[in-house]
Order: structure tokens, then C-alpha cells, then sequence
């Protein structure tokens, strides 16, 4: 990236390309739901420790998730019902 030109500008200039779109998109998309779910479970004021032991994983996976690796719809779910909570997607 050159000096002079801001990171916003560089990233609007990338997204361009259909495949950089394609995956600046996907990580995006992995990287909010790991922020949905670390935020929800520090609402609850909830260790990773303490959703594992209620969603019965171990705690290596919420870190996982929460780091936006290993997530899907079923992983999400399971630990959305142990906080009492629904898992809600939305597509836009």
C-alpha cells in the first residue's frame, strides 16, 4: 500500500476485485458472528469457561469461534440456547 493513500481508499479500490470481494466477505461475515457472540456472552458477564461448561464444549472452542474460526450454524445455536438466547441470521 502506498504511503499516500488511506486504508479506506485501498480497500474500496480492492473490493473491486471480485475474488478479494469474495473473501474480504466471508471473513467479514465469520469475524461479526464472533463478535456477536463474545459480546453476548460478556453481557452476561460470562468467562469462555463458563458458556463452555453450559453449551457442554470445551472452552478451546469458544475461543475458537470467538477468534472467528470453527463457526457455523449449529455451534452458534447451541451456544446462543445455552445463554437463553436465539440465534437470529439475517441476510441483506
Amino acid at each position: 500500500m502506498k504511503n499516500n493513500t488511506s486504508f479506506d481508499s485501498e480497500l474500496k479500490n480492492n473490493l473491486k476485485d471480485p475474488e478479494f470481494k469474495k473473501e474480504f466477505d466471508k471473513y467479514n461475515d465469520q469475524m461479526n458472528s464472533a463478535i456477536a457472540l463474545m459480546m453476548a456472552r460478556e453481557d452476561m458477564g460470562w468467562t469462555q469457561s463458563e458458556l463452555a461448561e453450559k453449551a457442554h464444549m470445551p472452552q478451546s472452542t469458544i475461543a475458537r469461534i470467538e477468534t472467528g474460526h470453527n463457526i457455523s450454524v449449529d455451534k452458534l445455536s447451541v451456544l446462543a440456547s445455552a445463554m437463553g438466547k436465539k440465534l437470529n441470521i439475517s441476510i441483506s
